[in-house]
């Protein structure tokens, strides 16, 4: 059901409709009544948009189904919350509708980071976060546009520069870090995913940051602080399909997100430089006032330092958390593992925990690292699969991992998440029962994981000898 200008009380109201607040909306809508405020016209699989520009899928299939929502027999409201007064627990919105609330969900997200470079207001120069970044982006790469210089090779800038490649753009990637996925992988665990991105044809403009972007009205070339100057105007026109006059060259960037915090800003709530401030309840300096998902602030649940987390993986078991405590059940937010992975070409790749760059300061590290088969070497199609474990030297206690593999890597990685969570060790995990076949693992002989554990091991003991 959806309601429009109507003025409405909810016991439960929830600001946003990304993952985290449709989490809480399947968990309370049956029990208690709960309203959902979201201005966009649909909530996004934003993991699934760079598909829908490749033709992997089809644009609808990035879509959530309002039907979601409101089979839970929660409110849907379209419209944008533009003031929320926590003293009288009343929302307005843009329309002018006032709802109020007993209990308060903020989950408005987070929204993309725009550097401030010369040229970044020219036309032709966007992010990648919404349904309409989205239409324009295939609007114009199936109207014949040319080139696309992505900033940011992370994995969204990775997969956007893919999509790009794949449907025959001339794509440029560009990031200031030595290696592409610098949050996920170590630079020992990047080569063969670089290697991939010359082979599709991605033009790798690594350690090169962008000084600024050139042009009068339209963006016309880019310049990287290594001298390269990467042109734009050179190629053939398109139409931007309702977006007026014709686009020469796009610059897309992907270099991370910010909390979108502006509804409660001067508000009185704490927040702090990731976001609004909460407890493990998911609780904000406001009675009765919640926060989840990417707007929030929050500890890794590694180091307990504030670190970002913003990843629909994080959203969701926030929101769940959320739910519980809405719903009596006495429930607490571990904090950030950020578990995540991509693909790049032939291979997966992903990572969970710390990094050797995250740990510094925290740890001293051990890592251990294996290489075996993705199964049965002896079988057809077999596949290089590559792990590096992490551990705290002084506790031995696992703190990371990252794989790189012919064949998806997030069952061994959440394997690995488990064991920080849980504090294990690294001769707990390297006594790991696993299982085995031939079309599944390796030989019963090992195993990724163990192997990993056992090479740390022997490191360790090689130095006390």
């Amino acid at each position: 059901m959806i309601k429009d200008r109507i003025m409405e009380h909810y016991d439960v109201l929830i600001i946003g409709g990304g993952p985290a607040a449709i989490t809480i909306a399947k968990m309370t809508g049956q029990l208690m009544k709960t309203g959902m405020i979201r201005p966009e016209d649909h909530s996004m699989i934003y993991c699934a948009m760079p598909y829908a520009i490749e033709k992997v899928l089809p644009f609808e299939k990035t879509l959530k189904k309002d039907q979601i929502v409101e089979e839970t027999g929660t409110v849907l409201i379209r419209d944008r919350a533009s003031q929320v007064d926590f003293s009288l627990k009343e929302v307005t919105c843009e329309t002018g509708l006032k709802v109020s609330y007993k209990q308060l969900v903020i989950a408005t997200g987070a929204v993309p980071i725009v550097p401030p470079v010369p040229g970044a207001d020219l036309r032709g120069v966007m992010t990648f976060k919404t349904e309409d970044d989205l239409r324009k982006l295939i609007s114009l790469s199936e109207k014949g546009l040319s080139k696309a210089v992505v900033i940011g090779a992370g994995a969204i800038g990775i997969e956007l520069a893919q999509a790009f490649n794949h449907v025959g753009v001339e794509t440029h990637l560009v990031d200031m870090a030595e290696r592409v996925l610098p949050s996920m992988l170590d630079p020992d665990m990047g080569s063969e995913v670089e290697e991939e991105l010359i082979r599709l044809g991605i033009n790798l403009h690594l350690r090169s940051g962008l000084v600024k972007i050139e042009g009068n009205e339209y963006a016309e070339s880019v310049i990287l602080n290594d001298g390269k100057k990467i042109i734009l105007d050179s190629l053939d026109t398109c139409s931007a399909g309702g977006d007026g006059p014709e686009v020469k060259g796009i610059v897309v960037f992907a270099v991370g997100m910010r909390p979108e915090t502006e509804l409660v800003a001067g508000s009185g709530i704490m927040t702090g430089k990731e976001g609004i401030i909460v407890d493990e309840n998911m609780r904000t300096s406001i009675p009765d006032v919640y926060a989840v998902g990417d707007c929030v602030q929050f500890k890794s649940g590694i180091t307990g330092d504030t670190v970002p987390g913003r990843l629909a993986t994080n959203a969701v078991p926030m929101g769940r958390v959320c739910a519980r405590n809405i719903l009596g059940e006495a429930d607490g937010y571990q904090g950030f593992y950020n578990g995540a992975a991509t693909k790049i070409g032939e291979f997966f790749a992903g990572s969970t925990g710390l990094n050797e760059h995250s740990a510094k300061g925290s740890f001293e590290l051990i890592t251990g690292n294996s290489e075996l088969t993705t199964i049965f070497p002896n079988m057809p199609n077999t596949k290089k699969v590559r792990m590096k474990l992490l551990a705290d030297r002084n506790t031995m206690k696992i703190v990371g991992a990252q794989i790189v593999s012919g064949l998806p890597v997030t069952d061994k990685l959440d394997i690995i998440t488990l064991a920080i969570q849980n504090g294990l060790t690294v001769s707990q995990i390297r006594n790991l029962s696993y299982s085995s076949q031939p079309y599944q693992s390796y030989y019963p002989a090992n195993n990724l994981i163990v192997a990993a554990a056992d090479n740390m091991m022997k490191k360790l003991e090689a130095v006390i000898v």
